[in-house]
């Protein structure tokens, strides 16, 4: 006999509660048809968080499947808590990414920090030491008084988590724009390193053997968190507020260090964070991956609250929690590992023959579910496409040269744009330095990490201009891609991968579908000719908020290898007399850049071209160029062009300036955003050496001693300020942004 508490399944099929809960009529109907009776209210809670959109990707799998997520080096692919990559010595980088959009939006510090908590436990579920965090962050712009709340609280819950579990947050991105106001992106990237034998599956193999739950009591917090992520963001958000969990880091920190001192044990059968869906889509899908059934008794479930019921158990997603199999008659040399550092761990149920998913409670049988149908079965939808509406006039309009009437001034003003502006603020509530192995800090195009004990070092970056990809999500797939792996290549190294956040709308609207469709193509192609297959990521779906849609943001994040720390190459110049060179190719291209912005206020036309074939070819000169020690400094060129990147590049404190002459119109030369450019400087010694390595290479000029910022023509002075002035204004910016009254 079922339990089903107080409201019958007979009551949620007449008055179809299960809407409610995100389930479809014909959804429910096909939960009907798998049980061959109505579902009680626990097991149709359960269907519905493990067959939301979060947990299952049922709209987005069809596209997933496009990406190249194999490689010589891949170790783990998709469909873990993270994926593995190789790095050589018997060593391995594992990280992942993913989003806590909806949660920040309506409790932004909790949010943002519970989110950080999560992707740290992806990664140490695979037996991994967390070694750093990133993040890529999205809000409207700074004119209001709500989008600087969510700002700061965001910024304050990333940096509260990480500095207090003892992770670095080692850099990151901010963009804003009036598309995020009501609904921000909370990206979240963990990467660990691990040895290849103590790498860990999420599985529960071996009948008999027993579940074990360890960390956090389960509290109320956070319930159907999973369909909440799943769903258009409410107008009247603050009701969402119980689906939003609360972390404890000091927690998370002793779990970190139970679960790497468990993984030594060889009673660990399998182990595998509660995320999304908690205790139900861990348990559900560590069976199903093994091919095996699972019994609990939630009777043993340690409990937070009072007169839990099996719903609230199953679907809460209280942080700071994991789910180990063991194997039978050990159970007690894991629990004590556990209570070694004061955390709770107790036997709750076992691995079972048959492939059912089944919970008890005060004796009673609450579920009775075939595991494959809440995972491995789940509904997948092959939804209707659109070409978005404006596209074909965009695409039709001509690249015409924006009209600039005073390029100093519009230098300035692209500096303080928040997005291109100064981080620091941002960047200084961050303990990037614990751990003590951090060698770039933020601020740079990649952060850089080094491996005790070998001269390597990890760099990690994460990356997507989401204009470029609202006026062409196919192109702007590929520049995502591609504008990671050329962070990672001015730092010195190698790109190994990519991890994908998939920021989109509402899937069931064909033009928002479409973008994502385009979006994974282009990304897919960039992937496979760059080199660097896809081994993780997430699916953030819904959002918007008053039917207004974000622009797309599928964010990447990019770990390389540094193979030597003397492959390490800066951003920013480094002594008066090195020659300033550009490579690439400058066009007349300003669509859906931030000259774009200032001057017309809008985005429109067509993104920038790329030609991946060249990208991958300059990429791998420059490379070479930096391994053969001729390169003193390494700059993409991004958001503003090459004004832009040329002033960044005497921000390093030193009181450098720089003296270059530029030819063709003024304006495209100076803040066109093509792409496959680099800025780079080389000691006057090693010029011949480099210019035979690269191809496209031109001298524009020189670093100066004299802290000038000047930009010439053959007959004269088109720029001409003061660069620590420049500095100044770059970096005050958002502060000043932030103290103003809206």
């Amino acid at each position: 006999m079922l339990l089903t508490g107080d409201i019958s399944p007979v009551k949620i099929e007449q008055e179809k509660l299960y809407l409610d809960m995100g389930l479809s009529d014909q959804e429910y109907d096909m939960v009907k048809n798998i049980l061959k009776r109505r579902p009680n209210f626990t097991e149709t809670g359960i269907f519905s968080v493990m067959w939301s959109e979060h947990c299952s990707y049922k709209t987005s799998k069809p596209l997933l499947s496009k990406f190249p997520t194999k490689g010589h080096h891949v170790l783990q692919g998709p469909g873990e808590g993270a994926g593995v990559i190789d790095i050589g010595d018997d060593q391995a980088v594992v990280f992942k990414i993913e989003s806590h959009n909806h949660p920040s939006a309506v409790e932004p510090y909790q949010g943002a920090a519970t989110g950080v908590g999560g992707i740290i436990r992806d990664v140490f579920s695979m037996g991994a030491r967390p070694i750093a965090l990133m993040n890529s962050l999205r809000f409207g712009n700074l004119t209001t008084d709500r989008v600087k709340y969510l700002f700061q609280e965001v910024v304050h819950g990333i940096a509260g988590y990480g500095n207090c579990v003892g992770v670095p947050t080692v850099g990151g991105e901010v963009q804003f724009d009036d598309s995020y106001e009501d609904n921000p992106l909370v990206n979240a990237m963990c990467i660990g390193l691990i040895n290849h034998d103590e790498i860990q599956k999420g599985i529960a193999s071996g009948v008999g053997n027993t579940v074990i739950y360890a960390g956090a009591a389960t509290g109320r917090d956070g319930i159907h968190g999973a369909t909440f992520a799943s769903g258009d963001l409410a107008e009247d958000s603050d009701k969402d507020r119980p689906a939003v969990q609360v972390g404890d880091p000091f927690m998370e920190k002793l779990l970190i260090e139970a679960c790497l001192e468990v993984i030594h044990s060889d009673a660990l059968v399998g182990m595998q964070d509660m995320g999304a869906a908690g205790l139900t889509s861990s348990a559900s899908e560590m069976a199903s991956k093994a091919g095996t059934g699972l019994e609990m008794n939630l009777d043993l479930v340690p409990q937070r609250e009072q007169n839990m019921n099996a719903y609230e158990l199953m679907l809460s997603e209280s942080q700071e929690r994991m789910l180990l199999v063991v194997k039978q008659g050990r159970e007690q040399e894991i629990i004590d590992i556990f209570e070694k550092y004061g955390l709770a761990a107790t036997a709750v149920g076992e691995v079972i023959k048959e492939k059912v998913f089944r919970l008890k409670q005060h004796g009673s049988l609450v579920a009775d579910i075939p595991v494959d149908a809440l995972a491995e079965e789940a509904p997948v939808y092959q939804m209707p496409s659109k070409e978005a509406s404006y596209v074909k006039a965009f695409q039709e309009m001509k690249n015409e040269i924006l009209k600039v009437e005073n390029h100093a001034e519009m230098l300035k003003q692209l500096l303080q744009q928040p997005t291109i502006a100064s981080k620091e603020s941002v960047y200084d509530q961050y303990d990037s330095m614990v751990q003590t192995n951090t060698v770039v800090t933020p601020g740079s195009d990649a952060a850089v990490v080094r491996i005790k004990g070998t001269d390597k070092a990890l760099a990690i970056t994460t990356d997507c201009n989401s204009r470029y990809i609202y006026l062409d999500p196919e192109t702007g797939g590929k520049i995502a891609v591609a504008e990671a792996t050329r962070n990672l290549v001015c730092s010195g190294a190698r790109p190994l991968g990519l991890t994908d956040g998939l920021n989109f709308g509402n899937p069931t609207n064909p033009e928002v579908f479409w973008q994502m469709e385009k979006s994974v193509e282009g990304m897919s192609e960039a992937s496979r000719i760059l080199d660097t297959p896809v081994i993780s990521g997430n699916v953030s779906l819904y959002n918007q908020s008053k039917g207004n849609s974000i622009f797309p943001t599928p964010v990447v994040g990019m770990v390389g290898l540094i193979e030597s720390l003397e492959h390490l190459t800066p951003s920013f110049f480094q002594q008066a007399g090195d020659s300033v060179y550009l490579i690439g190719d400058t066009k007349a291209e300003f669509g859906g850049s931030e000259l774009q912005n200032i001057i017309q206020g809008k985005y429109e036309g067509k993104a920038p071209s790329i030609d991946l074939q060249i990208e991958a070819e300059r990429q791998k000169q420059l490379l070479k160029a930096i391994r053969q020690g001729i390169v003193q400094s390494a700059h993409d060129l991004a958001e503003g062009g090459l004004g832009v990147a040329l002033a960044e590049g005497t921000f390093n404190g030193k009181g450098l300036g720089v003296d270059v002459e530029v030819s063709g119109n003024q304006t495209a030369s100076l803040f066109s955003e093509s792409q496959s450019r680099f800025l780079v400087t080389v000691k006057p010694e090693d010029k011949e050496q480099f210019e035979n390595i690269i191809d496209h290479a031109t001298e524009i000029g020189s670093v100066t001693a004299n802290a000038q910022f000047i930009v010439r023509t053959k007959d004269r002075v088109v720029i001409e300020e003061d660069a620590r002035a420049l500095h100044e204004l770059w970096k005050g910016a958002i502060p000043c942004l932030l103290k103003s009254k809206a």
